[in-house]
């Protein structure tokens, strides 16, 4: 291919890329975000009166599914193929599917092509290194608290995590992380992922007991 036909396609492709963008911050500036958040976490030690295991490991998962149920973690675990955004969790705008591996469709529209390594506050388009939706097997969206709990535990649809390898994940994964870095004007998730992870963390020393319903 000439090198005339090459700098054609890549201006072609960084024009695709500055219009999408474009046409993705009205939706995101539209969210009716703060920068901060006034849901707050208790600490582990809050639930150390709570004598019996059980009832403590529940009452445990029920304070981190604050983070959990959260838009942050709820629009890129969505029920459908298409993830949302927002604080009021609308469909994506530009349309973008989950493909394989969860960065887009083949073919179609990448994640890449907007969501870069960091946040892009200009345009108001979050940014993260491991960007990706989530697998099916891990939606979220219009389960119950006690079915994202069940879910969670089951190594068939967390990536064949161990309990172990599951308080590592909330505890320090950077893409888990970014939902208390969001930029722009998205309410971050409550608390901190340090508080976050410790509650994971005391719920599975307790024995990882999960709300019923």
């Amino acid at each position: 291919m000439s090198l005339f036909k090459n700098s054609m396609l890549a201006l072609v492709a960084g024009g695709l890329a500055a219009g999408l963008l474009a046409f993705a911050e009205p939706s995101f500036q539209e969210a009716d975000a703060a920068v901060s958040n006034p849901t707050k976490l208790q600490s582990v030690s809050a639930f150390a009166k709570i004598k019996n295991k059980n009832e403590r490991a529940v009452a445990l998962f029920t304070e981190a599914g604050k983070v959990i149920q959260s838009p942050r973690c709820m629009n890129c675990h969505p029920a459908t193929e298409r993830p949302t955004q927002t604080d009021r969790m609308r469909p994506h705008i530009p349309l973008v599917v989950r493909g394989e591996g969860g960065v887009g469709a083949a073919g179609g529209l990448a994640c890449a092509t907007c969501h870069h390594e960091n946040n892009f506050d200009a345009a108001n388009v979050p940014g993260n290194p491991k960007w990706a939706l989530a697998p099916i097997e891990m939606a979220w969206q219009g389960k119950t608290l006690g079915q994202i709990c069940t879910q969670i535990k089951d190594k068939e649809r967390n990536g064949g995590k161990d309990m172990a390898a599951l308080v590592k994940h909330m505890a320090e994964d950077e893409l888990v992380g970014w939902g208390w870095h969001p930029g722009g004007n998205r309410t971050p998730a409550p608390g901190t992922q340090k508080q976050f992870g410790e509650l994971i963390k005391a719920w599975a020393d307790a024995g990882a007991a999960c709300p019923k319903g």
